[in-house]
C-alpha cells in the first residue's frame, strides 16, 4: 500500500512554532494550492491543505518561511478525530515528511534603512534536482 502525498502551494499565514511537553518541534502551516483548471467564471481555485510538520523541518519552516511562502512537501495523508460539543470531528491533514523552499513573497521592510540583500535567481524548470549544490537544497527528513 502507498499512502504518499506531494504538494505544491503558498503558506497561508506566518508559521507558528510550538513544543510538546516532551519538547519536541511542531508547526500546523496550511498550503494554498492552486488547482490546474478554471472554474465555469474562468477563474483558477485553490485547495487549502492542513500540513503538519515535526522536529527540524517544523524548526526550519518557522525560522525561514512567511505567509506567502511557496514550499513543496511531501508526506502522507493522517486522519484524526475528536469529540466537541457532542459532535464527532475529523481532520484529515498530511504529515510532512520532507519540505523545500521553493521561494517566496517579497517582503516589504520600511522599518530597515539598510537595503535588503536581492535573492539568488531560481533554478530552472528544466535543471535536474541533482545539479544544484547540496546546501542550497531545503529538503528537511521529519518523522512523526
Amino acid at each position: 500500500m502507498i499512502n504518499q502525498v506531494t504538494l505544491v502551494g503558498r503558506l497561508t499565514k506566518d508559521p507558528e512554532l510550538k513544543t510538546t511537553s516532551d519538547g519536541t518541534s511542531v508547526t500546523q502551516v496550511t498550503l494554498a494550492v492552486s488547482r490546474n483548471f478554471r472554474n465555469q467564471n474562468g477563474e483558477i481555485e485553490a485547495d487549502f491543505v492542513l500540513c503538519t510538520l515535526w522536529r527540524k523541518a517544523a524548526e526550519n519552516t518557522a525560522q525561514y518561511c512567511r505567509k506567502g511562502s511557496v514550499v513543496g512537501v511531501t508526506g502522507r495523508l493522517h486522519t484524526r478525530n475528536y469529540e466537541k460539543e457532542g459532535k464527532r470531528v475529523y481532520i484529515t491533514e498530511v504529515i510532512g515528511e520532507q519540505i523545500r523552499f521553493l521561494g517566496a513573497k517579497p517582503h516589504v521592510d520600511n522599518s530597515s534603512p539598510s537595503p535588503s540583500p536581492t535573492p539568488a535567481p531560481a533554478p530552472s524548470q528544466t535543471q535536474s534536482p541533482n545539479s544544484e549544490p547540496r546546501e542550497k537544497k531545503e529538503e528537511v527528513p521529519v518523522g512523526s
